[in-house]
């Protein structure tokens, strides 16, 4: 099978890592000879929506990957902070990435700042979104629902080692007095 393009970007902020993003890099993989993704919003962690943070979510990718056995020679996995700059934003991104030939990418922002910068963007289907989502992931964490299941089992394993259920159960908590 050719591939069309060299090198793709994948860009989100896997928090966490799910079964959703692994069909993704499978799919740009199919039409790319190497993949960049590129772990955004690098600086949030410890809250409930980024409990992570970027040095967890790049392990938890290259666990991810090594479980199906992606070569590591085909990807590269690069945490970039935001800079909360639009205009900015994909020069920022350029400057931490190896050069790219297309953006692979479902999220309206952006995909519509790599085109008005001049870039090819391209959709990946969805995988089961209505339950793959990080969203759904700690949803089911904090209710104690199954949530394992939406995520390779590598990456499952490593959210309980380092304390994942709890940290995020410790976030959900409040302070506030209750009236």
């Amino acid at each position: 099978m050719s591939r069309r393009f060299f090198r793709a970007l994948y860009v989100g902020r896997f928090q966490p890592f799910h079964l959703g993003h692994l069909e993704a890099v499978k799919y740009i993989l199919n039409n790319a000879e190497e993949i960049i993704i590129l772990v955004g919003s690098a600086q949030e962690s410890h809250t409930l929506e980024n409990p992570f943070t970027a040095g967890e979510r790049v392990y938890m990718i290259r666990l991810a990957l090594n479980e199906i056995g992606v070569n590591p020679s085909k990807y590269y996995i690069i945490p970039v902070i935001d800079v909360n700059v639009h205009s900015l934003w994909v020069s920022h991104v350029c400057s931490y990435t190896p050069k790219f030939d297309v953006v692979y990418s479902n999220e309206p922002l952006t995909r519509r700042l790599f085109i008005e910068s001049g870039f090819r963007v391209e959709s990946i289907p969805f995988f089961r979104r209505e339950i793959y989502s990080a969203t759904e992931i700690r949803r089911r964490i904090l209710s104690d629902a199954n949530w394992e299941e939406l995520l390779p089992r590598s990456v499952a394993a490593y959210i309980r080692e380092i304390g994942g259920i709890e940290r995020l159960k410790d976030l959900a908590k409040t302070d506030k007095v209750i009236q």
